[in-house]
C-alpha cells in the first residue's frame, strides 16, 4: 500500500467515483496491490524472514510503500 504520506491519485479517483454513484460517508480510499507467494518449508520464523526480505528488496518500494504479509 502507498504510505499515508504519499499522494494516491488512483484512490482519490475511486473515492470520487464511489461518491458519484451514491455511496456516502467514505473517509478515504487507498489503492494497493496484492501478491500471493507460495513458499516451501514449515518453520514459520524462517518463512517470515524469507518473505520479509523479498518484500523489502523486491516486491515493494519501502520508500513510498508499506507492506504486510500473512503466513498460512
Amino acid at each position: 500500500m502507498p504510505k499515508r504520506t504519499v499522494l494516491d491519485p488512483q484512490g482519490k479517483t475511486v473515492k470520487h467515483a464511489l461518491e458519484s454513484i451514491g455511496l456516502a460517508g467514505i473517509k478515504d480510499v487507498r489503492i494497493g496491490k496484492f501478491i500471493e507467494v507460495e513458499l516451501t518449508g514449515r518453520n514459520k520464523a524462517t518463512l517470515k524472514r524469507r518473505i520479509d526480505d523479498a518484500c523489502h528488496k523486491l516486491l515493494s518500494n519501502p520508500v513510498i510503500e508499506d507492506y504486510e504479509f500473512t503466513i498460512r
